[in-house]
């Protein structure tokens, strides 16, 4: 236990500390987290946090960001993406270290130079009282809060919803008004996406289950695949699908996207296609349904 609390902490510190130099030095503030650090700030001083089309997170994901109100943006967001990688870290090492591989994936990467929730989501898998977390970015938490569901976890959530309720009654309309502004891809519709229904052959497995409803999830750019990375488990499998990931990271250094649907084909071919192949062999490799 004392070493994971250690190994943990060193991975949150550098991630932490990392973010912040980025943050300072691009003069990003605190980049993608600044909007739900806006609705946290919105709260406090009881206004509308949908007072422009730009604001697309739930009121769930300003919650959860008001401990982090009152810090500059760029330490906020180095704190916020530190404590969700070293949450991360604690529930990978459980069982082995080499789950800390999944740090290397170019979507923990990506995610990092803009300050996203995807680290902290993948981490609620491991913590049934942190699946409320899951709700602050629905469209990657859904599919990680459906294979994750527990009672304590359930509950947890409950209380979350019913709290941003009583903080602002009407939030969930105002959200979903700016939906309609949401530039994104789904996985699924995208070329070459329609393979990965082949994942239904493995219906019984969590794991094709997370990846198959992670397709069908609207999304913006490759962090947000991140989460697939709770369906990788042996080194090899990791190994494979972080190198494969890096074809989606060095694509876009020498190319700039013209569609979210260039992007989604990419993240389609990168990363989604090596993740059915991980699902697709561990089958083919042992004929017994996996660990829950």
């Amino acid at each position: 236990m004392k070493l994971r609390v250690v190994v943990s902490a060193a991975v949150g510190l550098a991630s932490g500390i990392f973010c912040w130099f980025l943050m300072k030095h691009l003069h990003q503030d605190a980049a993608d987290f600044r909007w739900a650090l806006r609705i946290a700030q919105r709260l406090l001083f009881r206004q509308n946090p949908y007072d422009t089309p730009l604001e697309q997170y739930p009121l769930t994901a300003g919650l959860i960001a008001l401990p982090f109100v009152r810090l500059q943006p760029e330490i906020a967001a180095g704190l916020f993406y530190g404590i969700s990688s070293a949450a991360l870290a604690f529930g990978l090492t459980r069982y082995s270290y080499r789950g800390l591989l999944i740090f290397l994936a170019y979507p923990y990467w990506a995610g990092l130079l803009t300050v996203q929730w995807s680290p902290v989501i993948a981490a609620s898998a491991f913590f049934p009282l942190l699946l409320p977390v899951t709700m602050a970015k629905p469209q990657i938490g859904l599919p990680v809060f459906l294979t994750r569901l527990s009672r304590r976890g359930l509950f947890a959530c409950m209380i979350v919803a019913a709290l941003s309720l009583m903080v602002m009654p009407r939030w969930p309309l105002l959200w979903i008004g700016q939906l309609g502004h949401y530039e994104h891809f789904i996985p699924l519709l995208v070329l070459p996406g329609p393979l990965l229904l082949l994942a239904l052959w493995r219906y019984r497995d969590r794991d094709a289950i997370l990846l198959l409803l992670a397709a069908c999830m609207p999304q913006r750019w490759f962090f947000d695949s991140f989460i697939l990375w709770l369906i990788p488990r042996s080194r090899r499998e990791i190994v494979w699908t972080v190198f494969f990931s890096w074809g989606a990271g060095l694509w876009r250094w020498y190319h700039a996207p013209h569609s979210f649907t260039e992007v989604g084909r990419w993240t389609v071919f990168f990363i989604y296609l090596p993740m059915l192949a991980v699902v697709l062999r561990r089958h083919l490799s042992s004929p017994t349904d996996s660990p829950a």
